[in-house]
């Protein structure tokens, strides 16, 4: 049997590492490794390496404060360290697919300890092979595999801590969460919620004792720290520039939905045009934050709506415009300021049947898309078997559903295959174990009938 389980651990490897190279062998042809943030990263791992100057403007440029905490300083340090060496990005995507493929072949570790068989490796391949954006942005110059694997080491310590109810894997979760929000803020906000989660569950398991608080505050204490220090630099305690950015911005697709691009755009210019006529960081800063209340509370529930129908999207998306900057199709600067000739916007304007013919006659790509998309659907199936399974500690289910729910409803309007990413491979994991539980019960059915 240990034999067995080796051999497929060996080709369930190979076969990953396959899949890495055939993507990576496809960016070196397209050579399209570089999507609209990668020059600030690029820039601050540069700034980090010759001054260890934090920060992620352009240096021939006058420095300004928005750029000082623009990006989280984890991936501009790994970068810095890879441009100790050699000032190499294909190095770095090199660097990127070995850590998807390690980070893969960790998802299936976890699976194992939640009752994976490996019989089941080819339903997890396929799942694997559908899903493009994981190959995509291995070779892209971007933290969202760094991020991807901090995700899944603390979801994974999470069911350990459940399992074992032993306050070492607390700690990890909590180091793994440090380590996610330096490299995206997406986790920023999943402190609060780590802190509250992990004193509920020292409540509930009698082991509420100081070590354990102090472990559940590390995120917390961390993020107090580094506001502080961006304070010092910028006259604002806060963690990142881009909450302000965003505030705003997420309304620009809101109305870009509403009103046509045209009008979001006037309305983005404008926005912009009053926050730079502002003196100080802090009022821009401020002058953001609020606007964006202003706009969600004048415009809530349509808003909300809009918002809440882009999350449900966040599963089922299958990233064509992901493909296409990939391939060369599409830029950066027609993908921001195009006039609404995309997917959504024709089958909006045509309907879901006569807009995807549509897209089919003129746009080959979209039989790739359709294939993801179906696939896309049969991992959400498999969630959905997997959420049901009995046979899993409901804890681990309900924490599961939350996750995704906050990633999917903190993503939004902005819901793409690389806002995914993060949870991606827990999606083909456990939707994986999902089609296996339903199918071992459905076995079990039939033999009960029989006999």
């Amino acid at each position: 049997m240990q034999a067995s389980n080796a051999r497929a651990a060996w080709l369930f490897f190979i076969s990953v590492l396959l899949m890495h190279v055939t993507g990576f062998l496809l960016a070196m042809h397209y050579t399209r490794i570089y999507m609209g943030d990668s020059y600030e990263y690029i820039y601050e791992a540069l700034n980090i390496k010759q001054h260890l100057f934090f920060y992620a403007g352009n240096p021939a440029m006058p420095v300004t404060a928005e750029y000082m905490t623009f990006r989280p300083p984890l991936y501009p340090l790994l970068l810095a360290a890879v441009y100790s060496l050699t000032v190499n990005n294909w190095l770095v995507l090199v660097l990127q697919n070995l850590l998807s493929v390690f980070t893969i072949c960790y998802l299936r570790k976890m699976l194992l300890e939640l009752g994976y068989k490996p019989k089941y490796d080819w339903l997890l391949l396929l799942l694997l092979a559908t899903y493009p954006a994981q190959f995509i942005h291995a070779s892209t110059l971007e933290p969202e595999i760094v991020l991807q694997f901090f995700v899944l080491l603390y979801v994974r310590y999470f069911i350990l801590l459940v399992q074992q109810k032993k306050a070492k894997y607390a700690l990890v979760m909590s180091v793994a969460l440090v380590l996610g929000l330096f490299t995206k803020p997406l986790l920023y906000p999943f402190a609060a919620i780590h802190f509250l989660m992990l004193l509920m569950l020292a409540f509930r398991w009698k082991m509420f004792r100081a070590g354990w608080i102090a472990t559940a505050l590390i995120p917390l204490l961390v993020i107090v720290g580094y506001n502080s220090w961006n304070a010092s630099r910028t006259g604002k305690f806060h963690f990142t520039s881009n909450q302000s950015f965003n505030a705003v911005y997420y309304y620009y697709f809101y109305l870009s939905h509403k009103e046509g691009p045209d009008s979001a755009q006037a309305f983005l210019h404008t926005e912009r045009a009053k926050i730079a006529s502002l003196h100080s960081f802090k009022e821009r800063y401020d002058y953001g934050n609020n606007r964006g209340k202003e706009l969600l509370g004048q415009n809530f529930a349509p808003y909300m709506a809009y918002h809440m129908k882009n999350s449900a999207r966040f599963f089922i998306d299958p990233g064509k415009g992901d493909i296409d900057l990939f391939t060369g199709r599409l830029s950066y600067g027609s993908l921001y300021h195009k006039t609404g000739g995309g997917f959504y916007a024709t089958v909006k304007e045509k309907g879901w049947w006569r807009g995807t013919l549509f897209y089919l006659q003129y746009e080959p790509v979209m039989i790739v898309v359709l294939i993801v998309f179906f696939f896309n659907c049969i991992r959400l199936l498999g969630m959905f078997f997997f959420l049901r399974d009995r046979t899993q500690i409901g804890l681990v289910r309900a924490f599961i559903f939350f996750f995704l729910l906050y990633v999917a409803l903190l993503t939004g309007p902005i819901a793409t295959p690389r806002y995914v990413l993060p949870v991606s491979l827990l999606l083909c994991g456990l939707a994986t174990l999902g089609f296996q539980s339903f199918a071992e019960r459905r076995k079990k059915m039939i033999v009960s009938s029989k006999q």
